[in-house]
Parts: structure tokens; C-alpha cells; sequence
């Protein structure tokens, strides 16, 4: 306006800039029953279909991340006390955590009778000669991604890869009220800052600080 003379003075340094915050995207979510559903529909008949449902809750029940998963050697996992013991690949950071019934199983069954003979320090191999283990983390990510697929769950809008679950169990952990530095070391976070991401679905919680 100043410019074009219908202005005497110019205004446009004395305007208030409106400042704008990025935040990062929501995480992608799935319920409870929608992760029981993709589980149970993992073929498990094949060798392919055993290592597959071991990599699903591997990632679905302790929240490992694809790049972790991938690289799982033997030496990573402890029987004798029940736990998997890795330093992670994003951050360096030693975790420990549990190995779950259901989890330790499905990793015995792809041992015994569909992992193919080969002297690699990995759990995971590809499912075509020569067996080798995993180069990428990309593997991993499509085995849930055609998961998703196959059981049939509706993922418009949301990102069905294994971070996902990842997101998924750290949602559901927070829905059972469980504090953040508990969810923080079982996710594997540096520090709990990474995990207030996930306060901003956690409608339960915000409900409780609504005024009438």
C-alpha cells in the first residue's frame, strides 16, 4: 500500500510476525486388536512365514526398531535369564529387555525348522540362497508392511512399517498410565524428552486436565 502511494507511511516493519512452530506428525497408531489381528494372520507354516511372525513380534511386542531387528545376533540373545541384550543402532544405548514367551517361541520355531544351515552370527536370514543375513533394515520393514496387507487393516492416513508397532506399544503403555521413564527404557530412548511425542495422543491423560 505504501509502495502504491495509498499510504503516507510505511506500516509493514511495524507489523507483528506470526511466529510458526513445526511440530513432527503424530505417530501412527493401531489398536490393541488390530495388532492382535495382523499377528494371528502371519502364515507360519513356511520357513519364510516363521522367520517372518518372529521379526512381527519382535517388533509388536518389545518395540524394537527395523535397524535393531535386523542386525539381532546370537550372542544378543540370554536365555538363561530370559532377556535381549543389544546395543542399538541409532543411538549406542545398551538395552535390555525381556524376551516374552510368545516372542522367544516363535524365535526357537524359526531356528529349529526354518532357518537354513549357515554359520552367520545372525538370527535372521534372507529367504533365498546364498543365506546371508539382512544388508538393510529394508527387509524388515516390508515384512510388516505386507503384513498390514494381508490381515486386511485399514492404514489410510497412517504409516504401516515396524516403527508403527514401535509407536503402537508405546501408546498402549501410556493408555495403561505407565510413567515416561519406564516407557523411555523399554523403548530404548536417550532420554525421556524423545518420548514426550508420544503425550500428544494420549487422549485418556488430556481428558483428566479438561475444565467443565
Amino acid at each position: 500500500a505504501f509502495d502504491e502511494k495509498l499510504l503516507a507511511t510505511d506500516y509493514s516493519q511495524k507489523i507483528p510476525k506470526c511466529k510458526s512452530v513445526i511440530q513432527p506428525k503424530l505417530p501412527s497408531t493401531y489398536a490393541r486388536e488390530e495388532i492382535e489381528k495382523l499377528i494371528s494372520t502371519v502364515e507360519r507354516s513356511s520357513t519364510i512365514g516363521k522367520r517372518n511372525y518372529a521379526i512381527i513380534l519382535m517388533a509388536a511386542r518389545l518395540g524394537l526398531r527395523a535397524s535393531d531387528i535386523s542386525k539381532l545376533k546370537f550372542e544378543n540373545l540370554h536365555w538363561n535369564t530370559s532377556t535381549i541384550e543389544i546395543e542399538q543402532f541409532k543411538t549406542g544405548k545398551e538395552l535390555i529387555l525381556p524376551l516374552l514367551p510368545d516372542v522367544g517361541n516363535a524365535i526357537i520355531d524359526y531356528l529349529r525348522y526354518g532357518r537354513p544351515k549357515s554359520a552367520e552370527p545372525y538370527v535372521l536370514l534372507t529367504e533365498k540362497p546364498p543365506y546371508r543375513h539382512f544388508t538393510t533394515s529394508n527387509v524388515v520393514t516390508h515384512v510388516v508392511q505386507r503384513a498390514f496387507i494381508n490381515a486386511g487393516i485399514n492404514t489410510k492416513g497412517r504409516k504401516s512399517g515396524p516403527h508403527s508397532l514401535r509407536h503402537s506399544l508405546g501408546f498402549r503403555m501410556l493408555e495403561q498410565s505407565t510413567v515416561l521413564p519406564v516407557i523411555s527404557e523399554v523403548l530404548g530412548h536417550e532420554s525421556t524428552k524423545s518420548t514426550r511425542y508420544y503425550l500428544r495422543i494420549d487422549l485418556k491423560s488430556m481428558r483428566q486436565g479438561m475444565l467443565d
